[in-house]
Order: structure tokens, then sequence, then C-alpha cells
């Protein structure tokens, strides 16, 4: 008979781990307030590097044939062909160069002819790899639809949680959207990173990502208000998160560890994507924790659904 060993399961984060996260929400909550408003002075004041997609105009990729480009040659060729706004910079291997033409007055064939005079001027030295064209009807288009998109992501995501729970954690999950989408914003618009399509699709991820998070701890909270109805709210909120707190940081990391390698190794072309849902992922997780639920603290929440709402500060005993 064929014997199975009995492999016994490792915890992580031991049973009855008990980490005092309400100790310190005072002062997460006070930063993330911070971070969301100079992340929102960024974007306002400084705006984002728009991509071709939102901007228009033109973006050709191109590869020397003799080993690495020489950036500065490329922009003295390209620089006097008189086309406005012209970005060269490497991208990937040090033989690649990604030039970026502005929306050029006179339609798709103005915009064409600029195509060909940079493929002209940079001569045999160099072959041609990709070309992306969007005119302006269609860049403004996208960027109102991407921003619909994610503006429609979040008042659908509020409904769920208001109906599945109270219009409590509905707020505690609007202000961590809000403030995970924020501070990626702001990131990029500091760093000066492509904003293009792609990185509104990776919003949309950490969007889901964060509120898929955030119901698991709101679920337990619910869970223990039915469970502990004496217990004091600060208390029974860290109980909720220290039981979640393994799916939370497991779930994250191997996420993680999947973005880090898709990072490295997924090539230039999706590099900022990538970036995006890294950065998202650590800060929905933090905001699931830090931000959400200090929320039903400062707010209070009804004991089992009984009408009485009982506020964090004062206590009331254990269960």
């Amino acid at each position: 008979m064929f014997l199975v060993p009995d492999f016994k399961g490792f915890d992580f984060f031991p049973h009855g781990t008990r980490i005092d996260f309400m100790r310190y929400k005072s002062l997460c909550f006070g930063l993330s307030v911070l971070a969301m408003a100079l992340a929102l002075g960024l974007f306002l004041v400084k705006g984002l590097n728009y991509g071709v997609d939102f901007k228009g105009g033109s973006l050709i990729e191109v590869q020397s044939k003799s080993g690495p480009a020489d950036l500065s040659s490329v922009r003295q060729k390209v620089g006097g062909l008189g086309l406005g706004d012209v970005q060269i910079q490497s991208f990937g291997a040090p033989s690649d160069v990604l030039i970026r033409v502005e929306q050029q007055p006179g339609g798709d064939k103005a915009q064409q002819d600029a195509l060909n005079k940079v493929v002209a001027a940079l001569g045999d030295g160099y072959v041609q790899r990709r070309v992306e064209v969007v005119g302006p009807a269609v860049s403004s288009e996208l960027r109102t639809t991407g921003i619909i998109a994610v503006l429609a992501s979040i008042f659908a995501i509020i409904m769920y949680v208001w109906f599945r729970f109270e219009w409590q954690f509905a707020v505690g999950t609007v202000v961590a959207l809000a403030h995970d989408v924020l501070v990626t914003v702001g990131l990029f618009s500091l760093f000066n990173l492509e904003f293009d399509l792609g990185i509104v699709a990776a919003l949309l991820t950490i969007l889901g990502y964060s509120v898929n998070d955030t119901v698991v701890v709101s679920d337990r909270i619910r869970e223990n208000l039915r469970k502990f109805k004496k217990m004091d709210l600060t208390e029974l909120l860290n109980l909720s998160i220290n039981e979640t707190l393994s799916r939370t940081i497991l779930t994250g990391a191997t996420t993680i560890a999947v973005l880090i390698a898709l990072y490295i190794f997924g090539g230039e072309v999706i590099r900022n994507f990538t970036f995006a849902m890294l950065f998202g992922v650590i800060i929905g997780t933090y905001s699931s924790i830090f931000i959400a639920a200090p929320v039903l603290g400062y707010l209070g929440i009804k004991r089992d659904w009984s009408g009485a709402a009982v506020k964090g500060a004062p206590a009331a005993g254990k269960a």
C-alpha cells in the first residue's frame, strides 16, 4: 500500500497574532491624506506625460544596425526637420530608440509626411520596427472614455459595497480606492512616466484588486460585529485585520512576485504597466488595512444591524 506523507500546513502568521494596527491609524491616515493632496497637486500643476493614445501624434520605434544608438545624433537629425515637439529616448536595448512626434496640422497626410521625413533623416543606419499614429479626435475620445471607465468602476464598486454591507463600509472603500488611484497617478506625474491606455487598464485592475482585499477584511469585520457585541470597536477592527492578515499578505506577496518577474523580464513595452500594477498592489494592500478599516472607527458602525451605532472611541468591554 502506497503511503502518502502527511504534510502539515505551515503558518506564516501564527494563530492568535495580535498586531495593534489601529494604534497607528491616525498617523497613517494623516500621511495618506497628505499623499493624496500632493498627488492631486502634482496632477493639476505638472500634469501627466500623456502617450500617443491620449495626446495624438506619431510614435516610431527604430533600431540601430551598427550597435548602440547615438541619441545625440538622432536628436540632431530629427530636431532640424521643423516638426514641433519631438521626444527621443532610449527604449529597451541600447540599440533601440523611441521617437514621438506631436500631432501635425493638416490631418493624416501631414502626419504621414512627418513620418516619412523622420525615416529619411535617419537614413539606412536604422531599421523601422514599429509605428503608431493617433489622430486628435481619436486621442480626445480615448482620454474621455478612459476617465469615464475609471469613474464608472469606482461608482459600481461603491454601490456593490453599500448594498452588501452598510454605507460606512462604502465610504471606507471609496476613500481607499481614491487613495490608490490618486497616489498612483501622482507617482506617474512626479517621475514623468508615460501615461497611456495601458496605465488606464492597470488602474482598473488595481481598483479590482484593492476592493477584493477590502471586501475580505470588511466581511470579517461584519462577522465579528455579530459575534462580539460588547467588544470595543477599535479592538474589534484590530482583531478582524489580524484574522485576515495571512490571506492579505500572502496573496499580495505572490502577486508582487509575478509582477517583479514581469517588470524585469517583460521588456520595455509593458514596463510602465507593470510598474503601475506593482505599486498599485502594494498601496492597495496598505489602504485596505490603514484606510478602509480605520474609517469605520471614525464613522461608527451598527452592531448586528440592530440600529444602535457604536463609536470606536468609548470602550464597552470585551465579549
